[in-house]
């Protein structure tokens, strides 16, 4: 029996429109932080627990007058200005965040408001915890795919602060930052639009209306990262070995609750695979630990957290190259995704932005700490 196989021949103009990702990118943290040495100091915890057991180093704290808003609208200017279009092209805001400032109005007209952008955009808030910022990408991506954007780019941010209660456990943990995006043409980095998502409804980390903390099951949220990550990347591995797959990237970034987590889930990642211990954990040191520099001087800044790990593997990459990110969020729903380096990737215009927040931050000391939180 034969088959007739039928193929549609698209015009060379519209594959070229079928290359969708990061035009731009500008990232913003607060303009405070504190060393988690300090605040082992403050607590009476000896600080290898933080520093060793964590993987913490510091963390960033919003000062008065800044917040999940300031924090979107800073990193969003970043974007823009590199990305040298007007206000007008922007068919679509989308902000993923779980530092909600209304239950109604969503987090992406406040941002709107501070830029100045209204008229024929689409404008909206995505919330999954901290895989709220990949969803508004991939949300991006696919508008841009389906042709339903015209010419229009998206304006996608992920912005968050992360605070537990004084003395909680994720104490050390805390941080604030934003990421933001044009998903246009593909000049710092192509995102695959195939990706592997899994996910599985429980209560791991969840913040109940009118709280101002989230609650935590440390060891559930553990064992859900670990089991997102290890289906993720089967998934994408198809029928060959994972180990095949994590061989074609040059870094693999995830979300950062905090480096130590990271470690445990890439070392899972190796048993479930197969692989001896000392080849999982030189993956970790060559691949992964990079990844999450900047992350160690910012703390977990929820949505944000994994994209500032994919903003600093790009650093530098060649045209082509590839890295892998892999989203998590509470509740839970994980991610990964591919990006293949573009043009402008090399130059990294985006690693000033960090490096000149670093470099203007206020350290606050612990009693400085203990007066802002009351506790």
């Amino acid at each position: 029996m034969h088959f007739l196989v039928l193929r549609r021949v698209f015009p060379p103009a519209l594959l070229a429109m079928n290359h969708h990702g990061i035009a731009s990118m500008g990232l913003a943290i607060p303009s405070r932080y504190l060393d988690v040495r300090d605040l082992a100091d403050l607590r009476g915890v000896d600080p290898n627990k933080y520093t060793k057991g964590l993987g913490c180093h510091e963390m960033a704290l919003c000062a008065e007058g800044e917040d999940v808003v300031t924090l979107a609208a800073a990193a969003a200017r970043r974007a823009i200005e590199r990305w040298g279009g007007p206000l007008s092209d922007l068919g679509l805001i989308a902000v993923g965040t779980e530092t909600a400032k209304d239950m109604s109005r969503p987090l992406s007209a406040f941002v709107a408001e501070d830029l100045g952008l209204d008229g024929h955009v689409r404008s909206y808030e995505v919330k999954h915890a901290c895989y709220g910022g990949t969803l508004a990408l991939r949300q991006a991506l696919e508008w841009r795919a389906s042709g339903a954007s015209g010419p229009k780019a998206a304006l996608v941010i992920a912005s968050d602060v992360a605070l537990y209660a004084p003395k909680d456990p994720g104490e050390p943990t805390q941080g604030a930052g934003a990421v933001a995006m044009i998903v246009a043409e593909p000049r710092i980095a192509e995102v695959d639009l195939r990706s592997e998502a899994y996910a599985k409804p429980v209560f791991d980390f969840w913040r109940p209306v009118g709280e101002s903390f989230p609650k935590v099951d440390g060891p559930l949220s553990l064992e859900c990262y670990n089991l997102g990550a290890e289906r993720t990347f089967a998934a994408l591995a198809g029928d060959r070995p994972v180990a095949d797959l994590v061989g074609e990237f040059e870094a693999l970034c995830f979300h950062v609750p905090f480096p130590k987590m990271v470690k445990k889930a890439v070392m899972h990642l190796g048993a479930a695979n197969g692989w001896d211990e000392p080849t999982t954990a030189g993956l970790f040191e060559t691949k992964v630990m990079p990844t999450m520099e900047d992350n160690r001087r910012v703390g977990n800044a929820y949505t944000a957290s994994l994209w500032i790990s994919v903003a600093r593997a790009l650093r530098g990459l060649q045209a082509g190259q590839r890295i892998a990110a892999y989203s998590y969020g509470s509740g839970f729903g994980a991610e990964l995704l591919t990006l293949t380096a573009g043009k402008d990737a090399a130059a990294a215009a985006w690693a000033a932005d960090l490096e000149a927040d670093l470099a203007a931050r206020r350290r606050l000391s612990a009693d400085d700490y203990q007066a802002w939180r009351g506790a």
